[in-house]
C-alpha cells in the first residue's frame, strides 16, 4: 500500500520563498514512491505561537489523513526544545512517521526511531516532574478538604483536541471527531483559549 505523505513548509517572511522547500519536499516524496496527501504551509516567524497550517496539519494527523510527514529542517517545525518534544509524542502517539530532510532523520530508519525513543524519554521526565508536583498539590488540596477526582487525559489525546482548536473547529465538533467526552475536550479547549488570550 502507497504511504500517503504531508508536507510542512515555514518561511518567517513574506521575501523568503516556500517554493524551495516544497519543491525539495515534493521530489522527496516521489524518490521515496509516496502519494502527497496534502501540504501545509506557513508564513511566521520561529518565535510565534500562531501557526496555523502546523496546526491544521496535526489536526489531520490525528484523523489519520496521512502516514508520513516530511519538513525540510527541524527549526522549521518547532520554536522550542520543549515544543519539538511535544510535537515528537504528539506523532509518536499517532504511529505518524516523520522525515526531516535536512538533519537525514526518517523515524522509519533505526536512526529516526533512536530520535523518537529519546523524545519519548524527554516526554516522560517531563511527565514525571508534572506528576510529582500534582501530587504534592492534591495533597495539599486533601488537606484542606477538597474533593480530587476526574480520570487523567492522554498526552496524545490532549495534543489532538488543542491542534483541533488551532484549527477553528467548536468544543463539540472536536468532542465527535475524536470520539471523547465534552467535557473533556471543553476542559482542553478553554486551556487553550486562556493561553491564546494570555
Amino acid at each position: 500500500m502507497t504511504r500517503r505523505a504531508a508536507i510542512y513548509a515555514r518561511v518567517s517572511t513574506g521575501g523568503q520563498f516556500l517554493e524551495n522547500q516544497l519543491r525539495e519536499l515534493r521530489a522527496v516524496s516521489e524518490r521515496a514512491g509516496w502519494a502527497i496527501a496534502a501540504e501545509y504551509v506557513d508564513t511566521a516567524s520561529g518565535a510565534t505561537a500562531k501557526r496555523p497550517g502546523l496546526a491544521q496539519m496535526l489536526a489531520d494527523a490525528a484523523r489519520r489523513k496521512f502516514d508520513t510527514i516530511l519538513v525540510w529542517d527541524v527549526s522549521r517545525l518547532a520554536r522550542s526544545l520543549r515544543d519539538l518534544v511535544v510535537t515528537f509524542e504528539t506523532l509518536r502517539a499517532l504511529k505518524i512517521d516523520l522525515v526531516i530532510h535536512q538533519s537525514g532523520i526518517d523515524t522509519q530508519t533505526p536512526a529516526g526511531i533512536a530520535m523518537m525513543q529519546m523524545s519519548g524519554v524527554f516526554a516522560q521526565f517531563e511527565r514525571a516532574m508534572i506528576v510529582e508536583r500534582t501530587k504534592a498539590g492534591m495533597a495539599r488540596a486533601r488537606a484542606r478538604g477538597a474533593q480530587i477526582g476526574g480520570k487523567p487525559t492522554g498526552d496524545g489525546t490532549v495534543a489532538a483536541i488543542r491542534s483541533l482548536r488551532a484549527s477553528g473547529l467548536s468544543m463539540d465538533r472536536i468532542a465527535r471527531d475524536l470520539k471523547i467526552g465534552k467535557g473533556v475536550s471543553q476542559r482542553v479547549c478553554q486551556a487553550y483559549d486562556r493561553e491564546q488570550r494570555g
